[in-house]
């Protein structure tokens, strides 16, 4: 069933409020509005997905009214591929705490560990590694460890090369 335009309105309200970081706002919409976390906007997105992604505050109060971590675009791409893009490391934590699946694939074969290489985000790497199916090929063919040689980020090899020594 597609949504109504009350409810495309106050997703397009809460969105809003998410992609300023406007916490305040995010708070009325949900307590006092009592509109859910995952209200489409009139993009068919959710608040997660176009939330401002190094504010923290808003990521939580959103994931504790129930908005889901996993929640796929249409390019299957989820919050912990975003948060893994532009590497907000704080924000990626606090997904993962509310079960955000660092394994769940976007359209392109990629996981959040292969895009935080893509974008060097070493820190990243780091957090995501011990928790990341390894093995997993992109659309391309190329593992993390495969990618991360490809782009002779040598430093992220060697992080990626002890978490693949480790014995399961």
């Amino acid at each position: 069933m597609q949504p109504g335009n009350a409810e495309i309105r106050a997703g397009d309200r809460l969105t809003g409020a998410a992609a300023r970081g406007d916490i305040a706002e995010v708070g009325h919409i949900l307590h006092l509005e009592l509109v859910h976390p995952d209200s489409h906007n009139r993009f068919g997105k959710t608040a997660l997905q176009v939330m401002m992604f190094g504010n923290i505050f808003v990521a939580e109060e959103l994931l504790k009214q129930g908005a889901n971590p996993n929640i796929q675009d249409g390019s299957g791409t989820t919050p912990a591929h975003d948060a893994a893009r532009t590497g907000f490391l704080d924000t990626l934590k606090i997904l993962v705490e509310h079960g955000a699946d660092v394994n769940v694939p976007d359209a392109s074969g990629s996981l959040p560990i292969h895009v935080a290489i893509q974008e060097g985000h070493t820190d990243v790497v780091c957090f995501l590694a011990p928790q990341s199916q390894l093995q997993q090929k992109d659309s391309k063919g190329q593992t993390p460890l495969e990618l991360a040689e490809h782009l002779g980020l040598s430093h992220i090899q060697c992080i990626l090369e002890q978490h693949l020594s480790v014995p399961a």
